[in-house]
């Protein structure tokens, strides 16, 4: 199983507001140089977390992105689930584009199904605040990423 990159940045801006507890708004901006990764792609990703309830954007001068929800109210694999697009593994999932000869006969697709809701259970399984209990050392090596890309 392979997550879109779309999933992995919408984990990614969980966690890091989840690291810094809400004391203060966090923004796209920030977010983007502790990870080094697209401003672009997070405003949409911060849109859709909005849409979803998971975080909260104040707009204006002071205005920035915070969780909506706590940590443990927030789970994995619901997020998962809301983010990815599809979970076409194989063609075979796909019943509008499934061009597979064997398909009928196939036991393939039984044992990858069965995979992935295992994926999924997995997933279920835990909160945003359980991948946060290292708080500190996230923290720490996120702080250290605006430090770098501020000293460039």
């Amino acid at each position: 199983m392979r997550l879109t990159q779309y999933t992995d940045y919408s984990l990614r801006v969980l966690l890091y507001l989840a690291v810094r507890d809400n004391k203060n708004l966090s923004n796209i901006k920030e977010i983007a140089h502790a990870y080094q990764i697209s401003k672009n792609h997070l405003m949409k990703i911060t849109h859709e977390l909005g849409k979803l309830g998971l975080i909260e954007t104040i707009r204006g001068r002071n205005g920035g992105i915070r969780l909506a929800k706590l940590p443990k109210d927030i789970n994995i694999g619901a997020v998962v689930r809301q983010t990815e697009e599809d979970f076409h593994i194989v063609e075979c999932f796909n019943s509008e584009g499934n061009f597979c000869a064997i398909t009928p006969s196939c036991h393939l697709k039984h044992v990858l199904h069965e995979a992935m809701q295992a994926f999924i259970q997995v997933l279920d399984r835990y909160t945003l605040e359980d991948l946060v209990v290292n708080k500190d050392d996230l923290n720490l090596l996120l702080i250290s990423g605006h430090l770098d890309s501020n000293n460039h």
